[in-house]
């Protein structure tokens, strides 16, 4: 359908009328409560719960106890990745059609299968090395869709039902939660695993996927029939009866759309941001437990616990900056969120050269210190950059809030399998030139460290929107007064090509 079909068939409203959008968009309303909220991080938190398994400690396990090289699992978990680049489409589709519970829902069962079946995969290696290979294929393909199509419509849920004034710090809330997810999960585990086999593997992670997806269950229940009863996810009857667009419209438009996103200058930017500084953080983020077990010498469960103090150091930088209200909707808070985030960057940078001394001293380098500072610096730069992350999100055109969170999705997505390939490969390159793992695994920590500078750099880069100066009250309009230009007067026209920097500071 052309983008200037004024029709209702698109489901577009003016600004002025509130009406619920035909397709099933949400419209302005006072949102979800802070409990509805809640319930949705409780989502995040069993998505982190099946994601750390798979990630650290069935990553360990393929290299340390299976002596698989590293540049398996990471091209396992680069396959995921790989799979989110269709995260965008993910968004466009949600803010197309509406509901989300199940797409979200069917994304947790697909997680949690996946997740169970790379437990299961791993244990095949020892006897039967091809078909567990094979199996772990399609194990972390199953987990790749889960989370890109859970996550997304999760994300694109929070950004269109959550009033204004409250998303920034939902935001930091479900992302709070999916790290509490991860610490639990890799301490809990961690307590079950040792002493290790492989049945034990894959018991604990079939639990973890049953309750992860009981709880996404429980989670989720009435909470999107509840709001469709008030009317602000509703749907407009007359919406059943109209003639759908074909597939190459539907193609037509969603292109259009992702290349006037891409052409904003902050939204080009902070892509380019998220992309760099994901590289940098998934890049230590599989070799932190084969580092411990090779240098420190390490069981399986002392690393995951590892693991988990790493992700409790993360929790612990982002409720800090969330506790003084560097979320808050302001132009002032903006720059606050801007320089977090740059020393943020800064000080993981710091916390990677301190793992290069302990990769040198590896007999009385307090390690765990070294882990939690790590953790604290790449909390504090990401609960900024979420801040960040919503504020961008409403800017612009509306209705396009799950495809902005798609593209940066896919940024990180495509930033966590390159920098976990490349990580792994640079470990396994580093260990055949020189021999000694510790010496290995202190010149990739440099590396990485160079990364968060250069994401510190990128950072500063990233404008603020024209607008945000503006008081508190004046943002908790239904239209943003930052972008008077587009008035918002069709709410799924991709903006046209003059409009595209219209409110791009």
């Amino acid at each position: 359908m052309p983008a200037s079909d004024p029709t209702p068939a698109s489901g577009r409203s003016s600004a002025s009328d509130h009406a619920p959008a035909s397709d099933g968009c949400l419209v302005q309303a006072p949102g979800l409560s802070w409990f509805e909220i809640f319930r949705l991080g409780l989502v995040q938190t069993a998505l982190g719960a099946i994601v750390v398994l798979t990630t650290s400690t069935i990553n360990r396990v393929m290299v340390v106890e299976m002596a698989m090289p590293a540049m398996l699992p990471g091209a396992l978990v680069g396959l995921h990745y790989a799979l989110q680049i269709l995260r965008p489409r993910w968004g466009h589709h949600s803010d197309v059609k509406g509901r989300r519970s199940p797409w979200i829902l069917l994304g947790m069962a697909v997680l949690a299968s996946g997740g169970w079946l790379a437990a299961l995969a791993t244990s095949m290696l020892d006897t039967q090395q091809g078909l567990g290979i094979m199996l772990a294929t399609l194990a972390f393909s199953m987990i790749g869709l889960g989370v890109g199509a859970s996550g997304t419509s999760l994300l694109a849920l929070l950004a269109k039902s959550v009033s204004p004034k409250r998303r920034p710090a939902a935001a930091t809330i479900v992302w709070v939660m999916m790290i509490m997810g991860f610490v639990l999960t890799a301490a809990t585990a961690g307590h079950f695993l040792d002493p290790y086999s492989n049945e034990r593997l894959v018991k604990v992670s079939g639990v973890v996927s049953l309750i992860a997806f009981a709880l996404s269950v429980i989670a989720l229940y009435g909470l999107e029939s509840k709001h469709h009863a008030k009317g602000f996810l509703a749907y407009q009857p007359k919406s059943r009866a109209q003639v759908p667009e074909s597939r190459s419209a539907e193609d037509a438009r969603f292109w259009l759309a992702l290349r006037s996103v891409w052409a904003e200058t902050a939204s080009q930017r902070f892509t380019i941001f998220v992309f760099i500084s994901m590289l940098a953080y998934s890049a230590q983020d599989l070799i932190l437990e084969p580092f411990a077990g090779a240098v420190f010498a390490m069981t399986p469960g002392q690393s995951t616990q590892l693991a988990g103090m790493q992700h409790g150091g993360v929790l612990i930088g982002m409720i800090f900056v969330a506790l003084i209200g560097t979320w808050r909707r302001s132009g002032q808070s903006m720059k606050s969120m801007r320089r977090w985030t740059v020393g943020g960057c800064a000080a993981s940078a710091l916390a990677l050269l301190s793992l290069t001394a302990a990769s040198m001293h590896a007999g009385s380098w307090p390690l765990q210190l070294s882990v939690i500072g790590l953790g604290i610096a790449n909390g504090v730069f990401a609960v900024a950059a979420i801040g960040s992350m919503m504020t961008l999100a409403g800017e612009g055109q509306h209705n396009q809030e799950g495809l902005r969170m798609g593209l940066w999705g896919a940024a990180q997505a495509i930033a966590f399998g390159l920098g976990g390939f490349l990580g792994t490969m640079a470990s396994d390159i580093a260990q055949w030139l020189v021999a000694d793992p510790s010496k290995a695994y202190a010149w990739v920590f440099a590396i990485q460290s160079m990364l968060f500078v250069l994401s510190a750099w990128m950072a500063i880069r990233v404008p603020a929107p024209e607008g945000l100066e503006l008081s508190d009250e004046s943002q908790d309009s239904t239209i943003r007064p930052s972008t008077p230009p587009l008035k918002m007067e069709r709410r799924l026209e991709p903006p046209r090509e003059q409009l595209n920097h219209a409110s791009i500071g």
